[in-house]
């Protein structure tokens, strides 16, 4: 089964640039992607820009309405994610626990729909 690690942190938590914290957090993300590749599991996993570069839409009344920035309001930011194939929850909660941003932020975990079920 596939899930989405949905990575969130508040980015006045996170460490700053440059600093040896930072290259420490970098380090841990890289250990990460070579562990979920070597057991197999990691199907993607990227990086966001900035909320700033966001651009959100909707529909109202049939009209499409765009706004600069993402839609909710919170302190944390939605700024990566992975997407894992594994047999269970438990599995993915696992390869959730290893993501830095999981010390100052939240991970999500969240299973995939899966429209083309095979059999």
């Amino acid at each position: 089964m596939q899930y989405m690690l949905l990575i969130y942190s508040n980015p006045a938590l996170e460490p700053t640039y440059g600093t040896p914290e930072f290259q420490a957090m970098m380090a841990g993300y890289f250990a990460l992607n070579e562990q979920m590749k070597a057991d197999g599991v990691m199907v993607a996993g990227e990086a966001l820009r900035s909320i700033e570069t966001a651009t959100s839409l909707r529909i109202k009344s049939g009209k499409v309405e765009t706004m600069d920035g993402p839609f909710a309001e919170t302190r944390e930011h939605l700024g990566g994610y992975y997407i894992v194939n594994v047999p269970d929850l438990d599995a993915a909660l696992k390869y959730a626990a290893l993501i830095p941003a999981a010390h100052y932020g939240t991970v999500e975990v969240r299973p995939l729909m899966d429209y083309n079920p095979a059999g």
